[in-house]
């Protein structure tokens, strides 16, 4: 796999022929609808090397055990790890290794069904890379009656396709999450059990392979009954998976109004998946940031692993990416990545890539008003499946489905074999 930094003066006959790929090619992988091309643009190339694996280098490892337990040669992974001396290998070290034997990995993509849009189209397309289609979402009312969704439609759709679907539910009510209404069905043990008995029986009734938590701003002193709630649902769920959205957070902070409610080691415990939210680091209310910069990954997967199982977690990643005005004028505008890097290219606008988070963005003017943009790309990407490797992790969780990133699913297809 090769990432191609656009320079001054690069176009696209020029990468085609250097790399040996097809324009059309390059322009399909990239989501190029032009040949523009802006400085700072990193472009996925589909060349025919080997997949690429990342490994953490342990104590006692050389590069000749591991070219015989990844089934590779001492030379590529020199090649592939230039600055690194093979004879002295630093415990902790990430390395590159090029090898036929991919990363097996599931993954969970959410579909917003609330959005009237079915994308059946893409869930075709991209079957083969999903494990699990989180559909969004069901709610329930202030008596732990279920209130429902249209979803027949993509429930056949999955199951056609060998994808395992998951009923989503969450506090959302009138387009936001209610803190009013968790509080009101968790703390009364009646209203809870009503909620998990309705859930059981919908998931067995309509075919789900199992529920997927999505609960947020849920008040701090609930901490215990959301437990309590995760313990009876998959009780009542026997063998189907029960999937938990965990917002991220390198210390416990038991009091905090977003993620105080979240023990992860007693809800680790329970349930049979832990997506951690590694995303909106920046976010639309705030103020322009990295969506997910790598440093505060590395901080969360770091205490999660120490409080959950690592086989029970999955990384949350973006999608998307946001574009404030400066100074804020309103909630920032949330943009697929495939968007934001098309915006750069129709304004002519350079593309920076921040080397400390890992992330690209760039500003703008638009009629006087001040513009800054941060979303993911191929190289982006590339440094958090390093970390998601090389913390040995289930898989990875994608938000949302409706957002194109034509580049990442090059990459996952080239590189992991997703399990079903």
């Amino acid at each position: 796999m090769a990432i191609h930094t656009v320079m001054l003066g690069d176009n696209l006959w020029g990468i085609s022929i250097a790399y040996g790929v097809p324009i059309a090619t390059l322009k399909a992988v990239n989501g190029l609808v032009s040949d523009r091309l802006v400085p700072g643009l990193n472009l996925y190339i589909p060349d025919q090397a080997l997949p690429e694996r990342y490994y953490q280098i342990k104590p006692g490892d050389t590069y000749w055990k591991l070219s015989q337990q990844f089934q590779t040669t001492i030379q590529d992974m020199m090649t592939a790890n230039p600055t690194v001396d093979p004879n002295t290998l630093p415990i902790g070290l990430r390395i590159r290794i090029p090898t036929a034997q991919k990363y097996s990995m599931q993954t969970l993509v959410f579909f917003d069904a609330l959005s009237g849009a079915s994308y059946l189209e893409t869930i075709t397309d991209l079957a083969d890379s999903i494990t699990y289609l989180a559909i969004f979402t069901y709610s329930f009312n202030s008596e732990g009656d279920l209130l429902t969704i249209d979803d027949d439609l993509i429930l056949q759709r999955t199951k056609a396709l060998n994808i395992k679907p998951l009923l989503v539910i969450s506090n959302y009510d009138v387009q936001m999450f209610s803190s009013t209404l968790a509080d009101a069905v968790l703390k009364d043990e009646t209203k809870r059990k009503r909620l998990v008995q309705n859930l059981v029986v919908k998931v067995k009734e309509k075919g789900y392979a199992g529920v997927s938590i999505d609960f947020e701003f849920v008040p701090p002193e609930r901490r215990n009954d959301f437990t309590a709630f995760l313990k009876e649902l998959k009780q009542g769920l026997g063998n189907l998976v029960l999937q938990l959205n965990a917002h991220a957070k390198s210390s416990d902070m038991p009091t905090n109004r977003l993620v105080g409610f979240l023990d992860y080691k007693a809800t680790g415990e329970v349930v049979d998946i832990v997506s951690i939210m590694t995303i909106d680091y920046g976010y639309a209310i705030g103020p322009p940031d990295p969506i997910a910069p790598v440093w505060w990954i590395e901080q969360v997967l770091m205490y999660a692993t120490g409080q959950i199982d690592r086989r029970k977690i999955m990384m949350a990643m973006s999608l998307y990416g946001y574009d404030w005005t400066v100074p804020r004028l309103a909630d920032a505008e949330m943009l697929s990545s495939l968007n934001a890097q098309n915006r750069a290219l129709n304004g002519w606008i350079p593309i920076q890539y921040n080397s400390i988070a890992q992330a690209p963005n760039y500003s703008y003017n638009l009629v006087n008003q001040g513009h800054v943009v941060w979303f993911e790309d191929i190289k982006s990407m590339t440094a958090k499946y390093k970390q998601l490797e090389a913390y040995n992790l289930l898989g990875s969780t994608y938000w949302r489905l409706r957002f194109l990133f034509p580049q990442n699913w090059a990459y996952v297809k080239k590189n992991i074999r997703v399990l079903k």
